[in-house]
């Protein structure tokens, strides 16, 4: 068995390549690193940093049912508040909403938590930060429960 076991890349499904692609572009600055189209098939592998991060494969319809089983929600971690306070402000020049109103605690005291939204297909994604929300006025939304579990 292995030592240490990572996650390499994310592969997500999407029903528009080119307005997921920009979408994941502009949020996270992610950098195309390649992709294509092999008669109805297309993708797109997104890097940061020369890293894939994210690929994405235009071979769905409709939207991402979190009622289904599969996939809950995809969770990005960063350093800093101000960086989760980032993405919460590109998330509102693109017109969206973040739930919860904004950035809220994981749990009641906690140090921890994010900014919860989701993408064009409706798939459920977290920006969150292990410290920096305690002296954070957002209340928690989820009562004893999670805050990433019911979003």
């Amino acid at each position: 068995m292995a030592t240490a076991l990572n996650t390499g890349h994310i592969g997500l499904n999407v029903t528009d390549l080119d307005v997921s692609v920009a979408f994941y572009q502009r949020l996270f600055g992610f950098e195309a690193r390649t992709g294509g189209r092999d008669g109805q098939a297309e993708w797109a592998f997104l890097s940061r940093d020369g890293r894939l991060v994210l690929t994405l494969w235009r071979q769905s319809a409709g939207v991402f049912d979190t009622g289904a089983p599969g996939l809950h929600h995809l969770s990005f971690q960063v350093d800093t508040l101000d960086e989760v306070r980032a993405v919460e402000a590109n998330l509102r020049e693109l017109g969206l909403t973040p739930r919860h109103g904004g950035a809220v605690p994981h749990g009641e005291g906690a140090d921890s938590g994010g900014v919860f939204f989701t993408d064009p297909d409706g798939i459920r994604l977290e920006v969150y930060t292990p410290a920096g929300l305690a002296e954070d006025t957002a209340a928690k939304p989820a009562g004893d429960a999670p805050t990433c579990g019911f979003f």
